[in-house]
């Protein structure tokens, strides 16, 4: 049978965990298996099964609430759409022509890419600071800054 210190010792394993994974995800089970612990602080005597359905309950309120009420709440400005977009300034980090696209990088990340594949209606040398006309797509079309 499980203590009260079991569960908030694995919530606290799952939230360390969340700094080696690169997603924001892993968090909500910690911090439900610490709710659990607490839980069973105040009500000792819980069955094995009843505890692992509440931290599953608790999980999945957690996560659901998470994506649907927090999540979008954090996304920034910039990359919410592509029409807020136009106007935000990069570097070539290739030559580009008419006929050959190139790419271009950005100083803070633009839809949640900070290197975007572009093309332009003008020749433009790589190292040239260029702005976003429009995203079309998985490719920028970009002029060059004035």
């Amino acid at each position: 049978m499980f203590e009260w210190w079991h569960w908030v010792v694995l919530g606290f394993c799952l939230a360390m965990a969340e700094l080696v994974v690169p997603a924001f995800f892993i968090i909500w089970f910690g911090i439900s298996a610490i709710g659990v612990g607490i839980i069973l602080l105040i009500a000792p005597g819980l069955a094995v099964a009843t505890q692992i359905l509440l931290w599953a309950g608790l999980s999945a309120v957690l996560v659901g609430v998470w994506f649907r009420h927090l999540r979008p709440r954090t996304v920034t400005t910039v990359g919410t759409s592509a029409a807020s977009v136009a106007g935000e300034v990069g570097v070539l980090t290739t030559d580009i022509n008419p006929e050959i696209r190139g790419k271009v990088r950005f100083q803070k990340p633009v839809l949640g890419s900070d290197v975007w594949e572009c093309y332009a209606d003008t020749k433009i040398k790589a190292g040239e600071r260029v702005r976003i006309v429009v995203v079309e797509g998985n490719f920028v079309k970009v002029e060059k800054e004035k």
